[in-house]
């Protein structure tokens, strides 16, 4: 291979340290800001949290107050008078007992959400229950693997013959009737309906557990175990005929079937809370919606007087020089928070402006609206528009809403104008939810209806709507019994 030389001219874009850390910002969510925010002051130490008022109101406390404060412990049953010196030997609790302080005088304030309890999961509360039966070891061992087998709904991931197989090795001469008489125990633990094979094993656990008393309970059972495809399909003549009741009847059958739970499960795992924090307020003031950042979303930073001071301009020590480094980090810092506020709070009153009919009338007057939209108007890229609405949220007359749900295509009308998709799916759900639920509306005629209203929709858009809202298509709606 022959070695040469080439001369090529191009274009390249850097992105300086202080970009990098600007765009990072940017994008990160509350909760990740102030961990961001936490780590720097941690790690910085020319940064530090600017609590002026604080520091005024501990400039004002006069000794006479201090006296006051001392003889408010006195009362209390604490000491005022300090020892000048300690026995070496002493501690300090030994001569200082500690009593902590009522109300909001508290040095520290509890953090009451870090003292949680973990959340009960469905298997918590099964073992539980299973430490209170009379089962032998055998049993015991039997049970765990049937509970390790159930899933957050409260049914069988693993059929009882897997469990049986994987059982065999462990347990000498086991059976599969006892694998089946375990389970059966199992069952009968609560939430009722627990460690059901299927749908239909569900129900009937459900029901078989009801007083016997309980009206139509045997033609219930008789439905769930033979005849639910038919209640799936609403065939309700085939019912009738085949469970010899009259409508009325079949009507009480359903009705008690529809009081049970098809995941008993669900209601006993416990989910972890998720919190969200709006970045923004929006408040209608005047006649006029305004937007403001939440302050208690991040502290106000400052460069720390103190350290500052020390640093020697013409000192090319290797301390000297770590504090400059350090100096030049925390403004770099504060001027990209201030530089992601802003950013913030201008995309956030530009979305406010274009879509007031949201925040009158709610989702059906929503207008459509793009990034490139936003982008035009405040003169910056798309690509930023997008950073600056990925999880962020803003807290409205109609709710906490992400800045996301504000852009939406957009749908042509008969007047020549436009109509979001977010209104289109408001209507749709809005002329669902007021169907006859006998004859619910199909997707032809909801078309129809939006031409009524000057919105030009295709059928197969409706239909896609209508799934991305996990709505039932209407046979799956239609309700005769």
């Amino acid at each position: 291979m022959k070695q040469s030389l080439h001369l090529r001219l191009g274009q390249q874009l850097s992105m300086t340290p202080q970009l990098q850390q600007a765009i990072k910002l940017l994008q990160m969510s509350t909760l990740e800001l102030q961990q961001e925010i936490q780590e720097a002051l941690e790690s910085n130490m020319m940064l530090e949290i600017n609590d002026e008022e604080n520091a005024i109101q501990e400039a004002d406390v006069t000794p006479e107050r201090k006296i006051d404060n001392g003889d408010l412990l006195t009362s209390q049953g604490s000491q005022t008078d300090i020892p000048d010196e300690l026995p070496i030997d002493s501690s300090w609790d030994d001569v200082y007992e500690y009593a902590p302080e009522s109300g909001g005088n508290s040095v520290e304030n509890i953090e009451f959400e870090t003292q949680r309890t973990g959340s009960v999961t469905l298997q918590d509360h099964l073992q539980w229950q299973l430490e209170l039966t009379t089962f032998s070891e055998r049993d015991l061992a039997i049970a765990m693997a049937i509970i390790d087998s159930i899933n957050e709904d409260g049914y069988l991931v693993t059929s009882p013959e897997e469990i049986f197989q994987g059982l065999q090795e462990q347990l000498e001469d086991l059976e599969f009737d006892e694998v089946n008489a375990v389970l059966h125990g199992v069952q009968n633990f609560d939430p009722a309906g627990v460690a059901a094979i299927d749908l239909r094993d569900c129900l009937r656990i459900q029901l078989q557990q009801l007083p016997n008393s309980t009206p139509y309970k045997e033609e219930a059972l008789t439905l769930v175990t033979r005849y639910l495809d038919l209640l799936a399909t609403h065939e309700q003549s085939k019912l009738m005929r085949k469970l010899g009741v009259t409508e009325q009847q079949l009507d009480e059958v359903v009705a008690l079937i529809r009081t049970l739970d098809p995941k008993p499960g669900a209601r006993i795992q416990e989910a972890a809370s998720e919190y969200v924090i709006p970045d923004v307020y929006v408040v209608k003031k005047d006649n006029k919606w305004q937007v403001n950042l939440n302050p208690d979303i991040a502290p106000k930073l400052r460069i720390n007087p103190f350290y500052s001071g020390l640093i020697k301009r013409a000192d090319n020590g290797k301390d000297n020089t770590s504090m400059k480094d350090h100096l030049q980090e925390a403004k770099w810092f504060i001027k990209s928070l201030h530089s992601r506020n802003d950013t913030l709070l201008r995309v956030a009153r530009c979305i406010v402006e274009k879509q007031t009919g949201f925040l009158e009338h709610g989702s059906i007057a929503m207008k459509p609206m793009v990034l490139r939209d936003i982008a035009e108007e405040l003169e910056l890229h798309e690509s930023t528009i997008s950073r600056v609405t990925t999880q962020k949220f803003m807290h409205t007359p109609n709710g906490i809403i992400e800045f996301k749900y504000f852009f939406s295509s957009h749908v042509s009308t008969e007047g020549g104008g436009e109509c979001s998709s977010t209104a289109i799916r408001a209507f749709i759900k809005e002329l669902i939810s007021n169907e006859n639920a006998a004859r619910p509306l199909s997707d032809s005629k909801i078309t129809d209806l939006l031409k009524e209203k000057g919105i030009n929709v295709a059928r197969r858009t409706i239909a896609k709507y209508r799934e991305a809202m996990f709505i039932p298509s209407s046979s799956q709606r239609k309700r005769i019994l």
